[in-house]
């Protein structure tokens, strides 16, 4: 928002004269920062040295992701939806999607608190696509509660002030003389008047210009404390309505045969004949990702589809497998600048896999195409960029597409991409009949989203007990970041001519990943490999493998230098909110007691979106090739805690991901194809690989409020892959470390 402070654009100043847009502007168009300065042993006396070296912040430290989100959509931050019914309840629409994050309960908790209502008085549903909204629709970034914190409880004191204002002009009465509880305004004699029956009156009184004020945090009584999710009953009783539960009158099932290596196309259907004979096949189209089989039942769609033969043309990736793909990472990897020539040093090289987003709920959606308009429903976390492009398939205007977002079983990140809708938009169209489209197990793992594969190259200079270097340079293979994202920053720095895809990783990634140390000079730099497989964001994006790998190092480091790892991480900490989350977990978790041998203590912490973490876990490495956590502590900071039962959910789920994908997740390529197929073969953490003893601690607010749901996974990545070290004597250097193909692939 603008304030007198502020520039002509909104931009703050800063005593540099480099504004937030102009800051913004100088990394995408210039992506990769290159620090040039001369360091060495001579440029520090053993008389002058100091307990550190201070390290330069990092461009995220100065400008994150989430506050670009932010800024993008401050233009329509206030074009909210609130609705108080005539039954005394209050329904917000969401402009974000629900994927099991509790951002509804979170919400509906910031309305409730403004209006002074029960929690179970509040629905918060789901937004349509809104054009209108622009950049204000898209879910990432740990940025709902960041960027709605504000907007949300305005709307509401806005409500809040019409119903007192009609009240008072009813009774005739001053409205600072009310007061307001449990879904009524009160008068100082005991009248009541119930928001229900001040529901009408207030919407079409004239009540002249009001003042809104949120409530004083001070004030806050439901705000910041735990409240279990409003959800959670319909979610184990089977009563949420995911996607395909919605009952759209003549939507039949659909399936799709698809290509045996990634995107390829269909040369020929060989028995289509046959397959439009089996029973319950209503019809078969190809389309542009293989060949759509429309039956009565989706057991039947299955059975058709696993029945076609088709010839295919060749794929993207046809001739990858983890072997090649290694190599180049390997060879795209940018050289050292610091060569360890003077000076004491340690170099780390680390692999990690591909992994799946692997969400319960497969990729799904409902169409509903005709001549002249199109109705679509999915879970879809970029609801107005699904819109455009299913009115671009469609060759219809945008006006003419209506796209309803549901609530979705899981996603970390991988919602971002609006496949399923745009693939029953085009099924649709083939059949010229509504369609229920869902995707196999098998498709979602081989076909779906993944995190990239990545290369990391660490080296780290020290003298005299101080780190004078640190320098990370990661190879990737590209993130895809064709989903809206893109828009944001080029539009945010002014519609800059970047250089596409690799311009947006760039930015991305100088927004997210930071050091939190002191490390004297400090470079990170991404390079991407443009291999055609398809990625995308996967939660926490390149801080879980970067980030992790860092912390692998910092306890190599500290080795050398002959430090225990948490106080050598206390000494050179940056934050004192980082290090207060340390010293919480060193003392719950009992940093430094003795422990069995094959077993270790480890720790790790991390730093994003204006949020701090950090994790202590307990391994047994007895047996080398089958690691289990069997104990963890977690603390977190994020300024100020909406629902702290919801962040615990978080760092639970955080930690989760951490162990599966340092030690047993992983998807091979093989032929240019996933080959894990299954939850059985994609070896995400069952609950004996989970520790039954888990502790996380949420810090007291301490101001500005920061995200969540990226912040869980790297700090547990590194815990992990140090309490291994540790325990077995092995460095671990590739993730996932326990990798084996140990299953009959299924047939492609």
């Amino acid at each position: 928002m603008a304030s007198p402070t502020t520039g002509t654009h909104g931009e703050a100043p800063d005593s540099g004269g480099l504004g937030r847009r102009r800051f913004l502007s100088f990394l995408v168009a210039a992506p990769t920062l290159t620090i040039a300065t001369k360091i060495g042993i001579d440029g520090f006396a053993p008389e002058e040295a100091e307990a550190v070296i201070p390290t330069l912040p990092g461009p995220a430290e100065i400008l994150d992701l989430g506050d670009v989100l932010i800024l993008s959509n401050a233009p329509t931050a206030n074009l909210l939806v609130l609705e108080v019914r005539e039954d005394g309840s209050v329904r917000l629409e969401l402009p974000r999607t629900e994927v099991g994050q509790g951002i509804t309960t979170a919400n509906a908790m910031l309305v409730a608190e403004e209006l002074d209502l029960p929690l179970d008085r509040v629905d918060v549903v789901l937004s349509d696509a809104r054009s209108e909204l622009l950049f204000n629709q898209l879910t990432g970034g740990s940025n709902t509660m960041r960027s709605l914190y504000t907007p949300v409880r305005t709307a509401a004191a806005a409500a809040k002030a019409r119903l007192v204002a009609t009240a008072a002009r009813q009774w005739g009465v001053h409205a600072e003389r009310l007061s307001t509880r449990d879904g009524s305004v009160i008068a100082a004699d005991g009248r009541r008047l119930t928001y229900g029956a001040l529901s009408k009156p207030a919407a079409r009184a004239d009540l002249g210009k009001l003042t809104v004020t949120p409530k004083a945090e001070s004030a806050h009584r439901l705000v910041g404390t735990p409240q279990s999710r409003k959800d959670a009953r319909a979610m184990v009783t089977g009563q949420l309505k995911y996607t395909l539960d919605l009952d759209i009158p003549g939507a039949k099932p659909v399936m799709v045969r698809r290509p045996p290596t990634i995107n390829g196309t269909v040369k020929k259907v060989n028995n289509e004949a046959a397959v439009r004979a089996m029973p319950g096949i209503i019809d078969i189209a190809v389309i542009q990702t293989g060949v759509a089989v429309l039956a009565e039942t989706f057991g039947q769609a299955l059975d058709g589809k696993n029945a076609l033969d088709v010839t295919w043309n060749a794929g993207t990736v046809d001739g990858e497998n983890n072997a090649t793909i290694k190599k180049k990472l390997r060879a795209a990897a940018l050289p050292f600048v610091v060569p360890p020539l003077l000076t004491q040093y340690v170099d780390g090289e680390f692999d990690f896999a591909f992994a799946s987003h692997a969400p319960l709920e497969t990729n799904s959606a409902v169409a509903d195409v005709r001549e002249d308009s199109a109705t679509i429903w999915s879970g879809l976390k970029v609801p107005i960029l699904a819109k455009q492009n299913i009115a671009q398939e469609l060759g219809l205007p945008e006006n003419k597409v209506t796209v309803h977002v549901q609530q979705a079983g899981g996603s970390f990140g991988r919602r971002l991409f609006s496949d399923g809708a745009i693939e029953a938009a085009r099924a649709s169209k083939a059949f010229k009949r509504p369609v229920r489209l869902m995707w196999s197990r098998i498709d979602d793992m081989r076909h779906g989203r993944a995190r990239a594969a990545s290369h990391h190259k660490i080296r780290a200079t020290f003298a005299l007990g101080q780190v004078l270097t640190f320098e990370h340079r990661v190879a990737s293979v590209e993130t895809d970041w064709g989903h809206g994202l893109g828009e944001v920053l080029t539009a945010f720095a002014a519609k800059l001519p970047v250089g596409g895809n690799l311009s947006f990783a760039q930015t991305v990634f100088l927004l997210t990943v930071k050091s939190p140390y002191n490390f004297g000079v400090t470079t990170q730099l991404l390079n991407e490999v443009p291999v055609d497989f398809h990625t995308g964001a996967w939660r926490s994006v390149y801080s879980s493998s970067t980030r992790g790998a860092e912390e692998i190092m910092v306890d190599e480091i500290a080795a050398k230098l002959g430090k225990d790892p948490v106080e050598f991480r206390r000494e050179f900490i940056k934050d004192e909110r980082q290090r207060a989350v340390l010293d919480k977990v060193a003392e719950l978790g009992e940093w430094g007691k003795k422990m069995p041998k094959g077993f270790a203590q480890g720790v790790a912490v991390h730093g994003e979106y204006k949020s701090y973490t950090a994790c202590l876990v307990e391994l047994d490495g007895r047996d080398p090739k089958k690691p289990r956590v069997t104990k963890a502590t977690i603390a977190v900071d994020v300024g100020k805690p909406i629902n702290p039962r919801g962040l615990e959910a978080q760092m639970l789920g955080g930690l989760t991901d951490g162990i599966s994908t340092t030690l047993t997740a992983g998807l091979h390529i093989d032929k240019g194809l996933p080959l894990e197929g299954s939850y059985s073969q994609f070896h995400y953490a069952r609950q004996k690989n989970s520790p039954m003893d888990v502790k996380v601690v949420v810090m007291p607010g301490t101001g500005e409020i920061g995200g969540a749901g990226e912040l869980g996974v790297p700090a547990p990545v590194g815990a992990i892959g140090n309490a291994y070290a540790r325990a077995t004597g092995i460095k671990p250097r590739s993730f996932p470390v326990d990798f084996p193909v140990d299953f009959e692939p299924f047939p492609r």
